[in-house]
């Protein structure tokens, strides 16, 4: 018996030891800021792990990333490049991977809303709405571009890239006809009509190609502050919205009534493409996104040999509040399973603030870029272009400063399948082999039938 007792007291100090030393160990990890992951009481600085589709080339890392560590001395970022030539593809392949086989994850960037969207539904980002409320600002305020899903925001918008209207001014001066600082759909059908000659398109639009490009299938539906998808929050069709009729009128009318449009035909087969149809000089209205601002001034590849203008993304009518656009941005999540959640936040928040002034690369979508910033960050990447003096500035600066993203719909998981769809029946309008009612019902009928094969 004696033994026994020796041996439960010998199990019960053991135990005793046990958790005293894990009481340690927590009070030494929840010590520091008081978060979830500040280990920065210790003296040493945290690391966080940025995942990022992002090279070099395009994003500055070099001089970005030392410019937020030289600001938070207590924080360490270690960049991991998914795809050295920006791949975004290949950056999801590779960060998945990394999420499957549980390497450390805690800041995270997204290239469009559909992989966001996907990547919160599975859980892997985390909500920061707590941060930003302990901030105080509000994001709609604060940013140009609305990322809440849900009724919750998982990431901040790093760069703003807007959608306008590539203008040749020499073909508009030929035309006697004014640069626009604000028109409609109708107006814009109206000067490519105009602007059509013995040598060139009014206008050429890219797209849809085999299920992509489908801002080309939505031209009247973005014009719109909310419901600019092919489908609504809730995976029902949004087809029978008037503005996507619309937008079929508009391309049938500019092709097919006024052949004012490239054909779609000659873009199919002869796989034509924006760059060279603006730069050569064969469409004189080119609408697509601000990426394009480090091409305006011309390159190597593409020399430029006339003006550019810049014009607004169309409104649908005159008293409709203008400046809505399609937009592009990166965005910037912190992962669920980080254990530096407050670490990585301050550095999103960061970059999507100062940061991309830092940067120099692109157009932030915070709005407090004060105007004098905008043309300095403006003036930077027209001076890396061949002929910036051809560019009017001052027009690319009010179109970037007026635009604006409508609210986000998050995709659908089939979402692939309604561009699919969209592009089939869009080719049979096209081709002639249906009419526009007929093309509206099909798209209507097909995407529930769709929503229904998914559930």
């Amino acid at each position: 018996m004696r033994n026994k007792g020796w041996l439960l007291l010998l199990c019960l100090l053991g135990f005793i030891f046990v958790l005293t030393a894990c009481n340690m160990e927590n009070e030494t990890e929840t010590s520091g800021s008081g978060s979830n992951d500040e280990d920065s009481g210790s003296g040493d600085p945290i690391t966080i792990k940025f995942h990022t589709h992002g090279n070099e080339a395009s994003y500055n890392w070099s001089e970005t990333i030392p410019a937020f560590e030289e600001e938070h001395p207590d924080i360490e970022v270690e960049l991991v490049i998914l795809s050295e030539k920006g791949d975004t593809n290949e950056a999801l392949q590779k960060l998945d991977l990394a999420a499957s086989s549980g390497e450390q994850l805690d800041v995270l960037m997204f290239s469009d809303p559909a992989s966001y969207a996907q990547r919160v539904d599975l859980g892997m980002v985390a909500p920061i709405d707590e941060f930003i409320k302990e901030e105080g600002f509000d994001m709609t305020e604060e940013y140009k571009v609305n990322t809440k899903l849900e009724d919750q925001h998982y990431a901040l918008p790093g760069k703003f890239n807007p959608w306008y209207v590539l203008v040749n001014k020499d073909h508009l001066a030929e035309a006697g006809l004014e640069m626009p600082t604000e028109w409609t759909w109708d107006e814009y059908t109206e000067y490519a009509k105009q602007l059509t000659t013995d040598d060139h398109y009014g206008t050429f639009f890219h797209g849809p190609q085999d299920g992509g490009w489908m801002e080309f299938m939505k031209l009247a539906l973005a014009s719109k502050a909310e419901n600019t998808e092919f489908l609504k929050a809730n995976g029902s069709s949004n087809f029978t919205d008037p503005m996507f009729k619309k937008t079929l009128e508009l391309r049938w009318q500019m092709e097919k009534e006024d052949q004012s449009a490239t054909p779609y035909t000659d873009i199919m087969s002869q796989q034509l493409h924006y760059r060279d149809q603006f730069f050569n000089q064969d469409a004189s209205l080119v609408p697509i996104g601000s990426w394009m601002n480090t091409e305006l001034g011309g390159t190597d590849q593409f020399p430029l040999e006339f003006e550019v203008g810049i014009a607004p993304y169309p409104k649908n009518e005159e008293a409709d509040e203008g400046g809505y656009t399609p937009v592009t941005t990166d965005y910037m999540a912190v992962a669920s399973n980080s254990e530096h959640k407050e670490a990585a936040y301050q550095f999103i928040r960061w970059f999507t603030t100062e940061g991309q002034m830092v940067q120099g690369k692109n157009i932030p979508a915070w709005n407090g870029v004060g105007d004098d910033e905008l043309e300095n960050i403006v003036d930077t990447i027209l001076s890396d272009t061949n002929n910036p003096e051809k560019v009017d500035k001052d027009a690319l600066i009010t179109v970037l400063k007026n635009a604006k993203a409508s609210e986000l719909v998050p995709p659908a998981p089939y979402q692939s399948e309604i561009y699919e769809m969209v592009n089939e029946e869009y080719e049979k309008l096209i081709y002639e082999e249906q009419d526009i009612d007929e093309t509206v019902k099909s798209m209507d009928q097909k995407a529930q039938e769709i929503k229904e094969n998914n559930q």
